[in-house]
């Protein structure tokens, strides 16, 4: 059985065994967390319970840049593939993966697909880069396959070339970031491509939300949803974590899969929250050979719910992301997150791209600046619009400054970013 389906009080102690091994492998395995241990002074034999990681120092991401080759837990010939982190709060880090470590991906998304409903006999055209050492679409790839699915590896970008390969290949599935769909609709209404009527059933999202914390979706969720009536489902990775939480077909939040990863939701006072409350996402990796991470603090704010899902799993899952804790912005009194701003822009049917930019103020408050490309001229002042709508939404508006669409495009796709880049923090902390 399953163990996602397992009650709650055996998913737990399934774990607990999962967790012991894992600290007898990093003590036996691993220079930095070995000195950990003998720092803090940590018996490892006595963190028994999920509850005993308190115990434990966090690792940050800080500690990845310095130390990287300590955390190495095999030998270097060992290493069948090397990945780096996007690097988007910092220089990139980078880690290695075993044969083993790779085995561990491809399941992980298997059971990811397996549980936003994707079967043998699907075909995913999958959007997403698998070169630049990205993790993700190497994962996505290995998972497709050990699923038994078929994949189109037609990468990111280039619309054109995405209809003429769902035209050609019939595709059931899309994978990619979900703003691109927005383009790839723009796209398909300029040429005359029929697209409610293409083969695609199914759009599987990662990079960016698709519902707000009541499970509903977001903007631009309803705008995809108007726009393409196919089923919409949200994920949520990362590097450092291995491990995707994908939604089912419920959309009710991201499922744990607890043989790889144990989770905790940290507050302020960097002690757990209670469940359904919003903190910082903590994760812990099971099973990982290479580069296996303790209390890693990833910088993402979700909550953790705990009923039984409809599907039937039991296995906690995350809310859909309220933000990143370094990104937080303090704007004329008021804390907000980027998806917050975001969600504005994305309601002004004007407003073709943007991006937000923080910066430090005389004043040592935030100052926030929308950079924005218009999709027509509207017969009003845009930005008394906008800055009406902001504090309507979240009671105080930024700068807002108007761009040729085409230089804000540049900083959204910069040539060496795997990722739309929305937001830059330009503080200096």
């Amino acid at each position: 059985m399953d163990i996602e389906f397992s009650r709650p009080e055996e998913i737990k102690e399934y774990q607990e065994g999962l967790l012991r091994e894992a600290l007898v492998y990093l003590r036996d395995n691993s220079r930095y967390y070995r000195r950990m241990f003998d720092k803090y002074e940590i018996d490892i034999d006595k963190i028994r319970h999920i509850e005993d990681l308190v115990k434990i120092p966090f690792t940050e991401k800080k500690d990845l840049q310095l130390f990287n080759d300590d955390f190495l837990c095999c030998d270097k010939a060992d290493i069948v593939d090397y990945v780096t982190t996007s690097g988007t709060l910092g220089d990139p880090v980078t880690f290695g993966c075993t044969e083993k470590d790779l085995q561990r991906l491809a399941y992980n998304e298997k059971k990811s697909f397996e549980c936003a409903g994707l079967r043998k006999g699907n075909i995913v055209q999958l959007m997403t880069t698998m070169d630049k050492r990205f993790m993700a679409g190497l994962a996505y790839f290995l998972g497709i396959r050990e699923l038994g699915a078929s994949i189109i590896r037609v990468g990111n970008g280039i619309p054109e070339l995405q209809w003429d390969t769902i035209r050609r290949l019939r595709p059931d599935t899309i994978m990619c970031v979900p703003s691109f769909i927005l383009r790839l609709v723009q796209y398909a209404e300029e040429h005359g491509i029929d697209y409610r009527s293409s083969s695609i059933k199914r759009i599987i999202g990662i990079g960016e939300g698709l519902r707000d914390q009541n499970f509903e979706l977001n903007l631009l969720g309803r705008k995809i949803k108007e726009k393409w009536d196919v089923d919409l489902f949200a994920t949520y990775s990362s590097t450092e974590m291995g491990a995707t939480f994908s939604e089912c077909e419920y959309g009710q939040g991201g499922h744990v899969h607890p043989e790889l990863i144990i989770v905790e939701i940290i507050g302020d006072d960097d002690l757990p929250v209670p469940d359904g409350e919003p903190g910082e996402i903590v994760v812990t990796t099971l099973g990982v050979e290479g580069m296996p991470l303790l209390r890693f603090r990833t910088g993402d704010i979700a909550a953790k719910r705990t009923e039984q899902c409809r599907c039937g799993r039991w296995s906690y899952r995350l809310t859909p992301l309220v933000g990143r804790k370094n990104n937080m912005i303090k704007l004329k009194g008021t804390t907000l997150y980027p998806p917050a701003v975001n969600d504005v822009l994305d309601n002004a049917d004007y407003v073709e791209n943007y991006v937000v930019v923080v910066q430090d103020s005389e004043a040592g408050t935030d100052k926030v600046v929308v950079k924005l490309g218009l999709k027509y001229e509207p017969p009003f002042d845009p930005v008394k619009d906008l800055k009406d709508r902001f504090r309507s939404r979240i009671r105080v508006a930024p700068d807002i400054e108007i761009h040729p669409v085409g230089d804000i495009r540049a900083i959204n796709f910069p040539a060496k970013s795997r990722k739309p880049v929305k937001f830059i923090d330009e503080r200096k902390k």
